[in-house]
């Protein structure tokens, strides 16, 4: 690894109110995260786009897009895409494969967006990373206020419970030379993990921490929206959501 690929002065992040902002945006996420599925999250998005059955050429915003690789799916499939995020670095990266239907930009997922959609996707737990509740209630308002009237948005989390149950308290992994040493817990109703790994001599300390928010959360937050919850489904199949046994909690709403 190049020494370049150090973007702070200070590594020790875990502390910060941003966490989000700052470990979204250095290449050891996208190092660490490289090996997604991303076969079934493109099969989910087929899914989903088929089970919504979107306008042809509709308008979609792939909210917290990362470097934008599930909106250039997206965009695959003829919908006229715009990948947002909030990691100026990452959305750089994704820029370059810009084209007349596929666009990105920077964006906090808390402000109502200047355009309209017909369909607005929040995907794969890039939601509660706030410290303030109130501000997990403004990016839903957000969302809602940034659809059309006939349209859709759809937050794909985590469910709390299962991922409690099946938590993997510590563990290794070597990606591209650098092992990564990850801690999992559960604190004042958040998930943890501690990621620690040396690159070039340095060492390096990031934590993500992702409020442990359950249905009867988001039942809450939307319907103090105002928000109607149409569907909920338990895996990228769209299948029935179980409390206990469904590895994902899929929100779609109007």
């Amino acid at each position: 690894m190049s020494e370049n690929l150090n973007p702070f002065p200070q590594n020790d992040l875990s502390n910060t109110n941003n966490w989000y902002a700052s470990w979204f945006d250095t290449p050891y996420y996208h190092i660490l995260y490289k090996d997604r599925d991303y076969t079934e999250a493109q099969h989910f998005m087929d899914n989903l786009t088929q089970y919504l059955n979107l306008p042809e050429n509709a308008r979609i915003l792939d909210l917290a897009c990362g470097k934008g690789r599930h909106s250039i799916y997206l965009n695959s499939l003829g919908y006229d895409v715009t990948g947002a995020d909030l990691s100026e670095n990452s959305i750089a990266e994704a820029s370059k494969l810009a084209n007349p239907t596929l666009h990105f930009k920077v964006h906090d997922m808390r402000q109502t967006c200047d355009e309209k959609y017909d369909a607005i996707f929040n995907l794969f737990t890039s939601f509660g990373y706030f410290d303030d509740d109130a501000d997990n209630l403004k990016t839903i308002q957000a969302i809602h206020n940034s659809l059309n009237e006939t349209g859709f948005a759809c937050i794909d989390f985590m469910n709390v419970d299962y991922i409690i149950d099946n938590l993997v308290p510590e563990e290794t992994k070597i990606v591209d030379g650098i092992t990564f040493h990850i801690k999992r817990y559960v604190k004042d109703n958040h998930i943890f993990k501690e990621i620690n790994f040396t690159d070039n001599g340095q060492d390096f300390h990031f934590t993500e921490r992702v409020q442990a928010l359950r249905l009867a959360d988001f039942e809450k937050m939307m319907e103090d929206a105002g928000i109607y919850l149409l569907d909920i489904f338990g895996n990228y199949k769209l299948q029935k959501f179980y409390k206990n046994n469904s590895e994902r909690l899929i929100m779609i709403f109007k």
